[in-house]
C-alpha cells in the first residue's frame, strides 16, 4: 500500500499538510472554531498508508507545529516567555500528531483497522495526560478545551474528565480515515463504523440528558473588575480611590439583587488583616464579598490570597493560591489548605491558575461544594480560553463557578458548563450580575478521578503490541 514519495504524491501530501495545519490553526486557537478540530488529522490520516513513514511523520510534525503558531503572539508577545520555553510548547502538538499517525499507519498496514482507529486517540490522550502530570501549567494546552462551547460533548467530562473529549477528537478522524482507506475489508469498515457511532451516540445522548436535568436552586451573584491601577497599596491614595470605586460597584450589584460579589485576583496589596470599606459594604448589603488580595504580612510569607467578608464573619475567611505562575509569582508562598464557607450553599474558594489543575476541583468535590468563587487575572487575549478552562473543572467535578478576572472574562457558569452571564474585562472595566443555577452534583469523575486516562494507557499498550503482530494482508511498509 505504501510507496516512495514521488512527484505525483508530493502534491497531495503537501496539500494535506497545509490543510491539517490550517484546521489546527483555527480549530485550536485562543478562540477556537470547535468543529475544525474534529477534522484536523483526517487529511494526513487518509494519506498515511500511501506515504513513507518518515515523510508522514515529517508532514505531521509540520502540520501540528504550524497549527500551534496560532498562539505564538500570546506566548511571545503577550506573556513574553523565553524561546527556550515557547519552542517546545509549539512543537509538542506536532510531535503528538506525528507519533499518532505513525502508529495509525503501522496498524493499518498490518490489517488492524479497528486497532488503528483506537490507537490515534489512545496515544494522544496518553501523551496529554503525561504532560499534565509533569507540567507546572497543569492541563493547559489540552485539545479538549476547544470544545467548551459544544455543551452536549462537554458533559462527558463529568465521567471521564477532559481526557474523554480529547479521545473523541482523535477517534472521529481516525475511524473515518480507516473507513476511507482502500484495501480495508467491509467487515472492518462496519466494525469501525459501529465503534464510532456507539461512542458518539452514547456521548451525545448522555450529554443531552444531562443538560436537561432540573435545577434545584439558584443564587444571584455579581462580578466586578476595575482595570487600573494595578495592585496599589491599600493605604495609598491610589489604593483608597480604587477601594471607593469597588465599593461603588458593590453598591450597584447589590441594588441589582446580588447576594455574593467577587472581585479579581490581587486587586490590592496590604499588610493589614481586613479591608474596612469592604467589610462595611458587606454588612450594609448583607452579602458575601470575595476580594483578591496581595497579603503582604500573611503567616508563613506573602500570599496571593482571597478574603471573603460578610456580616456573620468577625474576620475574613481566607484562602491562599496553590498553583503559582513560575516567573510571575515567585514572591508568593503557595497555599496548601482548602476553604469552605459555612452555611448554604456549599461555597469553596480558589484563585485563577488553581483551576488549571484537577486536584483543586476534586478536592472541593470531596467537600460537596456547589459553588466556587474564583478571583482571577488573565492576559487579555487569553480571556476566553482561560475562563473556559476553569469552567471545565466545574463540569468534571460538579459545581458552579463565579469567576471574576481582570484583563479577561467575568463568567457565571453552572455545573453543566453553561455560561449564564458573561462580560469582557480584557481592555476595560466590567460588571455583570446573574442568577446562577446550583445543584447538588456528585460526578463519576469526582469519585474515580483519572480512571479513563489509565484505561487509555491500557488500550495504548494493547495497540502497541498489535502494531508488531502481522494480521491479514499487509502491504510493503516503505520505511
Amino acid at each position: 500500500m505504501a510507496s516512495n514519495v514521488d512527484a505525483r504524491r508530493a502534491g497531495p501530501a503537501f496539500a494535506a499538510t497545509v490543510l491539517s495545519a490550517a484546521l489546527y490553526y483555527f480549530g485550536a486557537s485562543l478562540h477556537p472554531l470547535p468543529w475544525l478540530t474534529w477534522l484536523a488529522p483526517l487529511p494526513l490520516a487518509w494519506l498515511a498508508p500511501r506515504m513513507q513513514a518518515r515523510w508522514l511523520m515529517l508532514a505531521a510534525l509540520a502540520a501540528g507545529t504550524l497549527g500551534a503558531l496560532s498562539q505564538w503572539h500570546y506566548l511571545h508577545g503577550v506573556i513574553a516567555l523565553p524561546l527556550a520555553v515557547i519552542v517546545p510548547i509549539t512543537v509538542f502538538p506536532g510531535v503528538l500528531l506525528a507519533l499518532c499517525l505513525w502508529l495509525y499507519r503501522r496498524l493499518v498496514l498490518r490489517g488492524r483497522g479497528i486497532a488503528a482507529a483506537l490507537a490515534m486517540p489512545a496515544l494522544w490522550v496518553a501523551l496529554e495526560y503525561g504532560r499534565a502530570l509533569g507540567s507546572p501549567h497543569g492541563t493547559f494546552g489540552s485539545l479538549a478545551y476547544t470544545q467548551m462551547d459544544v455543551l452536549p460533548v462537554l458533559q462527558i467530562a463529568s465521567v471521564t474528565g477532559l481526557w474523554g473529549i480529547s479521545f473523541l477528537l482523535l477517534l472521529v478522524p481516525g475511524a473515518l480515515a480507516v473507513m476511507l482507506t482502500r484495501g480495508v475489508t467491509e467487515r472492518t469498515r462496519l466494525a469501525v463504523g459501529a465503534v464510532l457511532v456507539l461512542a458518539m451516540g452514547a456521548t451525545l445522548a448522555f450529554g443531552l440528558a444531562r443538560l436537561y436535568t432540573p435545577v434545584t436552586d439558584s443564587l444571584r451573584i455579581g462580578l466586578a473588575s476595575i482595570e487600573k491601577p494595578i495592585r496599589p497599596a491599600l493605604a495609598s491614595p491610589a489604593g483608597q480611590a480604587l477601594v471607593d470605586r469597588y465599593v461603588g460597584a458593590v453598591d450597584r450589584l447589590a441594588a441589582a439583587g446580588a447576594r455574593v460579589v467577587v472581585t479579581p485576583e490581587t486587586a490590592f496589596a496590604t499588610a493589614e488583616t481586613t479591608v474596612p470599606a469592604f467589610a462595611d459594604a458587606a454588612r450594609r448589603h448583607d452579602l458575601l464579598l470575595a476580594a483578591g488580595i496581595d497579603a503582604k504580612d500573611a503567616p508563613g510569607g506573602e500570599r496571593n490570597a482571597l478574603w471573603v467578608l460578610s456580616r456573620e464573619l468577625a474576620s475574613p475567611a481566607t484562602y491562599a493560591k496553590h498553583h503559582l505562575i513560575p516567573g510571575f509569582e515567585d514572591q508568593y508562598t503557595p497555599g496548601s489548605g482548602y476553604t469552605m464557607l459555612d452555611g448554604w450553599p456549599r461555597i469553596g474558594l480558589a484563585i485563577c491558575k488553581d483551576m488549571d489543575f484537577h486536584d483543586i476541583g476534586r478536592a472541593y468535590a470531596a467537600r460537596n461544594a456547589q459553588l466556587l468563587l474564583v478571583p482571577a487575572w488573565d492576559f487579555g487575549v487569553d480571556g476566553w480560553l482561560h475562563g473556559r478552562m476553569a469552567i471545565m473543572r466545574g463540569v468534571e467535578s460538579g459545581f458552579a463557578i463565579a469567576r471574576a478576572a481582570r484583563s479577561g472574562r467575568l463568567t457565571l457558569s453552572d455545573d453543566r458548563g453553561r455560561v449564564v452571564a458573561e462580560a469582557s474585562s480584557e481592555q476595560q472595566d466590567a460588571e455583570v450580575v446573574g442568577d446562577l443555577p446550583l445543584r447538588a452534583s456528585r460526578t463519576l469523575y469526582a469519585q474515580w478521578g483519572d480512571w479513563f486516562a489509565w484505561l487509555d494507557l491500557a488500550l495504548l499498550a494493547v495497540t502497541l503490541v498489535l502494531a508488531w503482530i502481522p494480521a491479514g494482508r499487509a502491504g510493503a511498509e516503505g520505511r
